[in-house]
């Protein structure tokens, strides 16, 4: 055992590391094994994370007297072993395709579980999760036409099929920015959402927000209960207000790095000078705020205890309706359960003198819509070097490029193949089969955006878990089986 060293761009994002993490990348040959196994690069994944995670919202909601039902977003990590950990704790899944929802029932998720979000629904996925008795999130009056029509197709004369219903409420624009999800709660009551249809039992409503601000949670909360209360006057029974993702999550402990960094790239963006260095001076300028306070678990009860104008608090007003809140985190609920592993591929300079370091990964492996993955990677020494007494290769190239400052680039035949975009300091070297560990990537920037471009098979999907000995068990993820 060994420790992974460090690699760091300036200012320093220093990630926060999990205990499974420290365990796995202090054994390079472990690392190496998985390698050489499935390819570079490798998804490792963790699923226990994700019960402890959720249940910080349960608990939150338990606290303030809200029944609180957490909704996994498979969109953000298309593992399994995610979906079954999410089943085994008794959490629901949201879905966004027709295979997403496949895969999940035949996990053994039961329909009451599952919540259809997808963007755009053909009316083969309609049918599909009408006929499986999945609650559909409706973006549309005209899409609830839709979902009439198929629910009245799939009935006979001795059975009447119900379709379950969520109407996606979009927030009033003059409070929050524009969406293209959903319609305003004024279309809704209007077009008639409340008017009683045998084919259709709405259960509930729907939210999707940009962006993390409890505070913009309460303001489309105003809309919800709107379209609840108008829905009860015309007898329905909604059951429950789901408030869609956007739960936030911090990848680094350290506030002072975060202000550091930000406070860098505001000086460079103004022409001043600055310590970050990035490729082609890329301005970083659309990022995820890698730290964040409150998260979780605190941010939610700041929800449920803010104020609702003419409603009271947020729990309240769910109490007083006897509603249950619905989320649908990703990202925050994945936090702590994924690494990248990819090999060093090669070490050399560009044209005009920049150094890089090549890696077996493209670039869409670690990439979500933001510019780039704010947090500093890992290098794990290749396993050769665990040979006592051995002056191998590796630990020479090593020895010469103590304090390397180098771009991370990738396989892709694109003159910005560039993995991370942040300039990296290595400062014990770095040498070919060395293996780089990019971790918490478990939310996103694994799948959202990854290519096979090239020809270049998907990174494969590892699943660990840790035994009672503390040991390390690894698995392929049924997605790739």
């Amino acid at each position: 055992m060994t420790h992974p060293l460090p690699v760091h761009g300036t200012p320093s994002l220093t990630a926060r590391l999990e205990p499974w993490m420290d365990t796995l990348l202090a054994d390079p040959v472990q690392c190496e094994d998985l390698l050489r196994t499935y390819a570079s690069p490798v998804n490792v994944v963790y699923p226990a994370v994700l019960p402890r995670n959720a249940q910080e919202l349960v608990d939150a909601g338990a606290r303030n007297g809200v029944q609180v039902r957490v909704f996994f977003a498979r969109k953000a990590n298309k593992s399994l072993g995610f979906v079954e950990a999410a089943k085994n704790a008794g959490h629901g899944i949201d879905v966004a395709s027709e295979r997403e929802l496949r895969q999940v029932l035949e996990q053994g998720v039961p329909a009451e579980s599952i919540i259809l979000s997808a963007a755009v629904k053909p009316d083969a996925l309609l049918e599909f999760a009408i006929a499986q008795g999945v609650t559909i999130s409706v973006d549309s009056l005209g899409e609830l036409q839709r979902i009439a029509k198929a629910a009245e197709y799939l009935s006979d004369a001795t059975h009447t099929v119900q379709a379950h219903v969520a109407p996606r409420i979009a927030p009033d624009p003059e409070r929050l920015p524009p969406t293209r999800f959903g319609e305003v709660a004024g279309e809704w009551v209007r077009g008639g959402v409340g008017k009683q249809n045998e084919h259709l039992d709405v259960v509930g409503v729907h939210a999707h927000l940009h962006g993390y601000a409890e505070a913009d949670r309460r303001a489309v909360l105003t809309d919800c209960l709107q379209v609840v209360d108008a829905l009860r006057e015309a007898g329905h029974t909604p059951r429950f207000v789901d408030l869609g993702g956007g739960v936030p999550m911090s990848y680094l402990d350290d506030a002072q790095e975060w202000k550091e960094f930000t406070e860098q790239r505001e000086r460079r963006a103004q022409g001043e000078e600055s310590t970050l260095h990035s490729w082609k001076n890329h301005p970083l300028s659309n990022t995820y705020p890698f730290h964040q306070s409150p998260t979780r678990g605190v941010w939610l009860e700041q929800v449920l205890q803010g104020e609702i104008p003419g409603y009271g608090t947020t729990a309240e007003a769910l109490r007083d309706r006897g509603l249950a809140l619905h989320l649908e985190p990703g990202r925050s609920i994945l936090d702590g359960g994924g690494v990248i592993l990819a090999r060093v591929a090669f070490v050399k300079k560009r044209s005009d003198g920049v150094d890089l370091v090549g890696l077996e990964m493209n670039r869409t492996q670690c990439k979500t819509t933001s510019d780039d993955i704010l947090l500093d990677p890992l290098l794990v020494p290749s396993a050769s070097e665990s040979s006592a007494g051995q002056d191998n290769q590796a630990a020479q190239q090593r020895e010469k490029t103590r304090g390397l400052q180098a771009y991370l680039v990738g396989a892709y035949c694109i003159e910005d193949e560039v993995i991370i975009w942040r300039r990296m300091t290595f400062p014990e070297g770095v040498a070919v089969g060395d293996c780089i560990a990019i971790p918490n990537t478990a939310g996103y920037f694994m799948h959202i955006l990854e290519s096979a471009s090239h020809q270049i098979p998907l990174a494969r999907n590892i699943v660990c878990t840790a035994q009672d000995s503390g040991e390390l068990h690894f698995q392929e993820d049924l997605i790739d089986s």
